[in-house]
């Protein structure tokens, strides 16, 4: 598989200017409110004295880092708060692959396409391991195609396009195939709140200097336009990323920290179970319709992506044009993901339109 440059922008643009009007469901920003100390920490912080308005340490507010290390049972030395997940990842693998120990990185099939765009940014040649028809992804066809040229494992629970979420066994098997090869298992982990199984498992249950777990606030507190994420790195690595992220950013947002700090400390649990709520009653009343349409879907596990196929509509950008431009409904095209699933659909479930979305396929494809 090749990587291409992801077309979601592309497809976006291609929805605003159709001449209909169009239920957006390509990008994966959610359509729900922050929670109200997002808001709050905003207004507290313009309230600060203008000498609070300066950088912040590069590797983050120390209270913000101290945070999210009692929250995740590590060492604050660790944490790295980084320009969302995207930076994380993206120093998660330079720093796999600066270590000299192989070029190759393993990816998933389907696949995030941004992963194998990093991947090769970095001068790293990716490599791709099917996952199993329900998504989910056999620990044994990753340890068959690892080998000492392996220099990284990305993976992503739960997953985004395929919505499967890796148990407990799953990710110890990865960090010990990881650790075999002297290589590095990147788990990110931004859905980590959007899973509806309990299976959800995170690889820092598992101790090893051979993972690196990157997440963000963006999905989970419906903040994508803040740029807040974070990367927890071995000790062995940890000083490196931090001078790369220092050289790159200089420093994250002070403000959006603060803020992220702030809901940190002041949203309860109910607040992510009202939007797990929420997504599960997209979840099942998208399904219906996509029985109703006679498209074969996944039911996702975790996060809040729906993939679809369609008898002779294979998942093409044309294909996606067109489900635009005749049906009214917006979705990313399987091939984008890769090989495995290239004549499927991604629907994103982050849009109040979801039954409108649902009656157009059934009509478009009924």
């Amino acid at each position: 598989m090749e990587y291409q440059t992801p077309q979601f922008f592309r497809l976006m643009q291609y929805a605003a200017a159709a001449e209909r009007d169009v239920v957006e469901l390509v990008s994966g920003g959610p359509d729900w409110n922050a929670p109200s100390a997002i808001g709050e920490g905003l207004h507290e912080f313009a309230d600060l004295d203008g000498n609070d308005y300066q950088y912040p340490p590069s590797a983050g507010l120390a209270e913000l880092r101290e945070e999210i290390a009692a929250r995740r049972g590590v060492a604050i030395e660790n944490v790295v708060v980084t320009n969302g997940a995207g930076e994380a990842n993206s120093l998660a693998l330079a720093a796999a692959l600066d270590r000299d120990a192989g070029t190759e990185v393993l990816l998933t099939d389907p696949v995030y396409p941004y992963y194998p765009g990093k991947t090769q940014l970095f001068g790293g040649v990716p490599r791709y391991v099917p996952v199993d028809a329900d998504g989910s992804l056999d620990p044994a066809a990753v340890r068959e195609r690892a080998s000492d040229e392996t220099a990284a494992i990305v993976v992503n629970t739960p997953n985004n396009p395929t919505g499967a979420v890796y148990g407990e066994e799953t990710m110890a098997e990865l960090v010990e195939i990881a650790a075999a090869h002297d290589a590095i298992l990147v788990s990110d982990e931004v859905y980590d709140h959007f899973d509806y199984t309990g299976k959800f498992a995170s690889a820092l249950a598992v101790d090893s200097s051979h993972r690196i777990v990157t997440n963000a606030f963006s999905k989970s507190m419906a903040i994508t336009g803040f740029r807040v994420g974070y990367g927890v790195f071995p000790d062995e690595l940890v000083d490196g990323v931090r001078s790369r992220h220092m050289l790159v950013n200089v420093a994250g947002s002070r403000p959006a920290q603060y803020a992220v700090l702030r809901a940190l400390r002041g949203t309860g649990p109910e607040y992510y179970e009202r939007n797990r709520e929420r997504l599960v009653r997209r979840i099942d009343s998208f399904t219906a319709a996509l029985d109703d349409a006679g498209a074969e879907y996944t039911t996702p596990d975790g996060g809040f992506y729906v993939m679809a196929r369609f008898p002779g509509f294979p998942g093409t950008m044309t294909n996606a044009e067109r489900l635009i431009d005749e049906a009214g409904v917006a979705a990313m095209p399987g091939e984008t993901f890769g090989e495995a699933r290239a004549d499927w659909f991604r629907f994103a479930l982050v849009s109040p339109e979801i039954e409108t979305a649902g009656r157009r396929l059934v009509d478009f494809f009924g």
